[in-house]
């Protein structure tokens, strides 16, 4: 096996995405999932279209487990590791703190580690978060963008981002992060609000489903396609020299504006299907998020393919053709 990638966290979004990417490469993909997770899990049905590719191979390991990734790294030396595995709801972060931060911050401490034990050599990605950002009303944000995160998910990720900046200089590790801003897909979990709302409009389309409850309308944030996200994963490891980069559309959109577009373009009034509810606000929100992409563009030679409305439409034709019953598999693959 030449070109070894691992990559934690493989059947979530962002790694189905990228095992797709790095297979048409040419690559080895070795993935990890959680020891809870069985073969028959329906997260599994994100990596449907390389599932049965001789270059994918999978391992259960729990990130917190120096032994296991530690195994796992020797057994199959991998040349590039991309960390996708997180507790990445920003909402249950407040509910589960404690398991959040050992997740998102001692994780990925586990796996630096074990990846200087083992071969300092290896290139690593870290998927660090626009939430980091926080209340910081400074917009866009960038890489000089100082930080003030307000969510336990947003703290942890950035004391794990300062992590591997210690370790890249402490250590001379080709350690980098990308500071990845809201990224979907048909591949979203249902508790993100995008898919929440891409599938709620399609079963009331249907007649399947009657009202939507939603929290915070008035929040901005910078969607893109989570398929164009994981082309800057790979080249952010591609550098000569390991380095941070915001990767984002450099727009911003409120959860109002894009559910109306999904209604209107569904042809249902929000007025008569939608309410919103306190209940659902986070303790402290984050009121807008908008990224400048500009680094990315001119070092890496990044740039995204799918535009906000194109993504989001995308988004709830998926849903619309799942919940019709035509087809419970993911169409939008890479390769």
């Amino acid at each position: 096996m030449d070109k070894v990638a691992l990559v934690t966290g493989i059947t979530g979004q962002d790694g189905s995405y990228l095992a797709e990417l790095l297979i048409s490469k040419g690559y080895t993909v070795v993935g990890t999932v959680r020891a809870t997770i069985s073969s028959d899990d329906e997260r599994f049905k994100n990596l449907s279209a390389v599932i049965d590719s001789k270059n994918l191979i999978i391992e259960s390991c729990d990130l917190c487990d120096y032994g296991a990734m530690d195994r796992i790294i020797r057994k199959y030396k991998p040349k590039e590791v991309y960390n996708l595995a997180a507790q990445s709801d920003v909402g249950e972060s407040f509910k589960t703190p404690l398991a959040t931060c050992s997740m998102n911050m001692l994780g990925v401490v586990n796996l630096l580690e074990v990846v200087r034990n083992s071969d300092p050599d290896i290139r690593m990605y870290q998927a660090s978060t626009s939430e980091m950002f926080g209340d910081n009303t400074t917009t866009p944000q960038n890489e000089d963008t100082l930080f003030s995160p307000v969510s336990p998910y947003g703290v942890a990720k950035l004391a794990a981002h300062y992590m591997v900046r210690s370790y890249r200089s402490s250590y001379n590790m080709f350690a980098a992060s990308g500071i990845l801003f809201n990224h979907e897909s048909p591949r979203r979990g249902e508790n993100f609000v995008t898919r929440k709302i891409t599938k709620a409009a399609a079963r009331i389309k249907l007649g399947k489903q009657d009202k939507l409850e939603l929290g915070n309308l008035d929040a901005f944030r910078d969607w893109g396609f989570a398929g164009d996200y994981v082309k800057a994963m790979w080249l952010i490891l591609q550098q000569d020299v390991p380095d941070d980069f915001v990767i984002a559309s450099g727009e911003t959109h409120s959860v109002r504006e894009l559910l109306e577009l999904v209604f209107r373009h569904a042809d249902l009034s929000v007025v008569e299907h939608v309410n919103t509810t306190s209940d659902l606000y986070r303790p402290t929100e984050v009121p807008k998020l908008w990224g400048d992409p500009s680094k990315a563009e001119e070092q890496l030679g990044w740039k995204r393919d799918m535009g906000f409305e194109d993504l989001i439409i995308h988004m709830y034709e998926e849903d619309l053709v799942r919940e019709s019953g035509k087809n419970t598999q993911y169409s939008d693959i890479l390769i």
